[in-house]
């Protein structure tokens, strides 16, 4: 059983050495996309955490890229240079383990036109009025892509290190409850790979775990609290929860406790994913939540299973009914997952059911909402 996190040596600038107990895919075979199931051992670490709460994890960089870059700048490696904490260590290991080697910044690019003598990139780097310029120009380049098309921009290992990043963890959402899974901890990590400019791009640490983290190694790992996104203190109270994709990892947890602590409030989920085949993520344990009676309601929008697409603000506007009764019973709304454009959609379509079923006005719905979440029952974990 974990004692309180405060009696814990270990913290973000401390992290634990949790072994990587198991790596799975949740996707079939051939998809074009990998979503992978993590489980992570903290056992006498003596943290604790509640479902909400996020892991920290610090990632290290490909090594090909790393062996690339080094190749690409003259590099053997082994010079000695600055970390941005301060410490002397060899360039290989800044580039490995300490810095951003991926998403070049002005500062960079900076640099890079002035070694190589090319004033119209300098500009664009540094004249805030052609910002738009500068990104249209990064759109899909990596740090290498810089340094293979000015090769002239040589740099000592020193001047390069100082240009780069400190290389910061990645937080993802914790899917499973301790009370479920005492010393454990799962998540649910999307694996980002695609091309860009004729080059293979990968995301830092969702490969790092899929690819390079043989199971039992330690992977460095911290929580971060999400006192936000807590499970309602009154258990018999409903909760909404809205989770496609990843978005799902933190409601897979909800469920668990709800179940572990006897919480007799009504669960109702919306979850979506391209085909029910192929990526349904967690799809015989949210059935099987279903058939027992832990979640009440289990509402799926498989985007491309029919010809036109549908989503979850699409299924909730199909049941604007049903939610507008639960919103009534005194619902907690949950929403996770994409924040750009999934959780705008979600809040949208829930002013059109305040707005449709309560016979609101645009301008009372929109006040409804906002007081649910003046009311902290409107919560969210968007990324």
């Amino acid at each position: 059983m974990s004692i309180p996190a405060a009696s814990s040596p270990w913290s973000r600038k401390n992290p634990f050495p949790a072994p990587l107990r198991v790596n799975r895919s949740l996707c079939a075979p051939g998809l074009g996309k990998d979503t992978r199931h993590y489980e992570v051992s903290i056992a006498g670490s003596g943290l604790a955490y509640e479902v909400g709460d996020s892991l920290g994890i610090f990632p290290q960089n490909e090594p090909a890229l790393v062996e690339e870059m080094l190749s690409t700048l003259g590099f053997s490696g082994e010079e000695a240079v600055t970390t941005p904490d301060g410490h002397e260590v060899p360039v290989r290991r800044l580039l490995g383990r300490n810095c951003v080697i991926t998403e070049p910044d002005k500062k960079l690019v900076a640099a890079v036109a002035l070694k190589a003598g090319d004033t119209d990139l300098h500009s664009m780097a540094t004249d805030p009025a052609r910002k738009d310029a500068l990104a249209d120009y990064l759109w899909g380049r990596e740090i290498i892509d810089l340094l293979i098309e000015y090769p002239t921009a040589r740099f000592t290992p020193p001047e390069f290190a100082a240009l780069l990043r400190k290389l910061q963890p990645r937080l993802y959402s914790i899917a499973s409850s301790p009370k479920a899974h005492p010393d454990e901890v799962h998540l649910c990590v999307a694996t980002i790979a695609y091309d860009s400019l004729g080059r293979p791009r990968k995301g830092v640490c969702s490969t790092y775990l899929a690819e390079r983290v043989p199971t039992g190694e330690p992977v460095p790992v911290f929580f971060h609290t999400a006192k936000h996104f807590r499970l309602p203190e009154n258990g018999d109270a409903p909760i909404i929860m809205v989770g496609p994709g990843t978005g799902i990892a933190p409601f897979r947890a909800y469920l668990e406790e709800r179940r572990a602590t006897g919480a007799k409030g009504k669960n109702w989920l919306f979850f979506g994913s391209r085909q029910r085949t192929e990526d349904f993520l967690y799809g015989e344990e949210l059935e099987a939540f279903h058939r027992d009676g832990a979640l009440h309601r289990l509402t799926l929008a498989f985007s491309r299973d029919q010809a036109h697409k549908i989503y979850v603000q699409h299924r909730m506007r199909e049941e604007a009914a049903e939610l507008w009764k639960w919103l009534e019973e005194g619902a907690y709304f949950y929403v996770c997952g994409d924040a750009k454009h999934m959780a705008k959609d979600v809040e949208e379509a829930l002013v059109h059911v305040v707005e449709q079923v309560g016979g609101k006005s645009h301008e009372e719905a929109t006040a409804y909402v906002q007081a649910l979440k003046t009311t902290k029952r409107y919560r969210k974990d968007v990324y």
